[in-house]
């Protein structure tokens, strides 16, 4: 190693601390308002759990006394709905933890994690109601459609109260958007009980209780696929989703002095989060802990991204980065 290349080092471990210090100052705001956001859903998570694990009990009873499918095939969804906000919750509360000598990001990805098995949670409880209701299709029951129109109009009221309170979240946080999802699913799902329990009461139509569940099974892959997707996606590290990949590295190819941006990286740490890593080269420039501020600044108010890590390289010929090629990771 010649002196050159140790000196280019420097620059690089020079930017990675001011980089480190942005990030601690990024961080404190992006953290402060990361342990405020999921403490404004402390009271929806519990409401929502308490009013839903009621229901379920209900939804279940009268649906074995009144024998809907419909009404049985809901309350498993609903049970579904509990587990769900209870692993959004607990991700929510697991997110803040502060970082660990092994685990240096803390515990910020278990609300990815959360979000990606509620997914595949809705799933299975898909296929349970889809192979019943099949199977009930070929020897269709009577229904007390009373008894199931009283109880699912009560559902309809508990899931869009709880809705409503993740509404405003549901667009900035993926976790918070499964449990949105997960609750106005169930409200269109309690409608379609209440209308089939209503045609069979005047049409006598017994095949209408195991098509509605057939119907809510579709409605609820439908809404959990998008969901899933971009679980998926974020635990792959894919760029999330509201981030222009394209728009960030033109963003920093515009920065003074630069004439070259390589190893762009952009993926999520947590459902609210946005990392960044990127080779920048500036010939002849020396380390600047202006501009690494106010690039990690722009950074996160143009594009969200809180923990941005930059290395700053001379474009020194004899050395070259052999992670600058496209191809390369």
């Amino acid at each position: 190693m010649t002196s050159d290349h140790k000196h280019g080092d420097d620059h690089v471990h020079g930017d990675h601390s001011h980089s480190d210090h942005a990030h601690s100052h990024t961080n404190s705001h992006a953290h402060h308002g990361h342990a405020h956001g999921p403490a404004n859903y402390n009271k929806a998570f519990a409401i929502g759990i308490v009013l839903n694990t009621a229901f379920v009990i209900v939804e279940a009873f009268y649906g074995v006394m009144g024998n809907s499918l419909a009404l049985l095939a809901d309350a498993g969804h609903n049970l579904s709905d509990v587990l769900s906000l209870m692993m959004a919750w607990a991700a929510a509360a697991l997110a803040k933890r502060r970082p660990t000598e092994r685990r240096t990001y803390g515990l910020r990805r278990t609300s990815i994690l959360a979000s990606l098995a509620n997914a595949l949670l809705l799933l299975v409880a898909v296929g349970g109601v889809v192979w019943e209701a099949v199977q009930r299709l070929g020897r269709p029951e009577p229904v007390v459609e009373t008894t199931v129109i009283v109880v699912a109009l009560i559902g309809i009221g508990i899931n869009a109260a709880t809705a409503m309170m993740f509404m405003s979240g549901r667009k900035g946080d993926i976790n918070i958007r499964g449990a949105f999802m997960h609750m106005a699913a169930d409200a269109a799902v309690s409608l379609g009980v209440v209308l089939a329990a209503v045609a069979m009461m005047f049409t006598g139509w017994l095949w209408l209780d195991p098509a509605t569940s057939l119907a809510i099974a579709i409605v609820i892959t439908i809404g959990t696929w998008s969901l899933l997707r971009e679980s998926v996606n974020l635990a792959l590290d894919a760029v999330p989703q509201g981030v222009d990949r394209q728009e960030v590295e033109r963003f920093l190819a515009g920065q003074p002095g630069v004439e070259e941006v390589h190893d762009l990286h952009i993926w999520a740490m947590s459902t609210t989060e946005v990392a960044l890593t990127v080779h920048l080269v500036r010939p002849g420039a020396a380390v600047d802990d202006g501009f690494l501020a106010s690039m990690c600044r722009d950074l996160r108010e143009r594009f969200g991204v809180q923990h941005a890590t930059v290395q700053i390289e001379s474009g020194d010929p004899r050395y070259p980065c052999h992670l600058a090629p496209a191809d390369t990771v």
